[in-house]
């Protein structure tokens, strides 16, 4: 996913670059974290929209304050591995999937540390455009969307790719639109009482661990969740956290993964490429398979050797 970047730009190697394609005049470099660099004309919009790409691989931490007239809204545009820390306690830590949103509050402080490289579509949305309807109709308090974070929020995700794919620049209608409906989206959202932490790094590795050394077979949640010593519940919530997927749909993509390397060598036979990654026969294989990959398996092993 990295590679074709790095490829193409190898000075980012070395430290952050800023990448505002396709963003027109609305957009604004980041050359510190979450900091666009405002200008006379950026300081007049109401929003501003900027993009963090950071493609180092080493681990680095970065720390930033939100402004005291607007939130701060955060959508990954590609999978990361990050911890996210606010007053002294731990908001997220784990794979961040494409297409999650964070969101922190006026005036709050907030340091992350990635591991991996990243890629941000950054929004600073005024206090205001979430108090755009009655509060009888409003069913988040404002003050509730502090270090809120939400894997795969699909609205956002398809927002991002809206303003990347745009060629023209941006106007400041068009992005008024955007943080009302970013706004709208997060006033509208029904929140648990009770956050989710992340299931701990020694819980996962052991999960992990345990996958890989069975995964010619059928593996169960109840399984996996006395592996990692929780209840299937609590198991499952806290391994979403953790890395962006549900239990039954890591389990899928480590089969997928794991075929791929069998795929490799022409002369196995696709049922035992099933058989060997715990699908019960070759049509339920080539089922998934086509369904992660969009291919059908002889069709990505003929393309891998071509």
């Amino acid at each position: 996913m990295h590679t074709d970047l790095q490829e193409a730009h190898p000075r980012i190697r070395h430290r952050p670059e800023i990448c505002d394609r396709g963003l027109g005049g609305c957009s604004l470099e980041e050359r510190s974290w979450r900091k666009p660099e405002r200008t006379a004309a950026s300081r007049a919009q109401e929003i501003t929209i900027s993009r963090w790409l950071d493609l180092r691989t080493a681990s680095r931490t970065e720390e930033a304050v939100t402004p005291a007239d607007c939130y701060f809204i955060g959508v990954a545009l590609k999978k990361t591995r990050l911890k996210l820390t606010g007053a002294r306690q731990t908001i997220f830590e784990g794979t961040m999937p494409e297409g999650t949103l964070y969101v922190s509050a006026p005036s709050k402080r907030i340091a992350a540390r990635f591991d991996a490289p990243c890629d941000f579509l950054h929004f600073h949305v005024p206090a205001p455009y979430f108090d755009l309807r009655p509060p009888s109709e409003q069913l988040v308090p404002a003050q509730e969307l502090d270090d809120l974070v939400l894997l795969r929020d699909e609205l956002a995700g398809q927002l991002a790719k809206t303003l990347l794919r745009r060629g023209e620049p941006i106007d400041e209608t068009f992005a008024r639109c955007i943080g009302q409906m970013l706004a709208m989206r997060l006033a509208r959202l029904e929140l648990p009482r009770t956050k989710i932490g992340a299931l701990p790094n020694w819980r996962l590795r052991r999960v992990q661990d345990h996958v890989k050394r069975n995964l010619h077979r059928s593996i169960r949640l109840a399984e996996l969740a006395r592996v990692a010593g929780l209840s299937r519940m609590h198991f499952a919530a806290q391994f979403r956290v953790a890395t962006g997927y549900r239990p039954h749909d890591y389990l899928k993509h480590q089969r997928i993964d794991q075929a791929k390397s069998l795929l490799s060598d022409k002369e196995t036979p696709l049922v035992e490429v099933a058989l060997a990654v715990g699908f019960c026969n070759q049509a339920h294989f080539s089922t998934v398979f086509k369904h992660v990959t969009g291919e059908t398996p002889a069709r990505w092993r003929c393309a891998s050797q071509n």
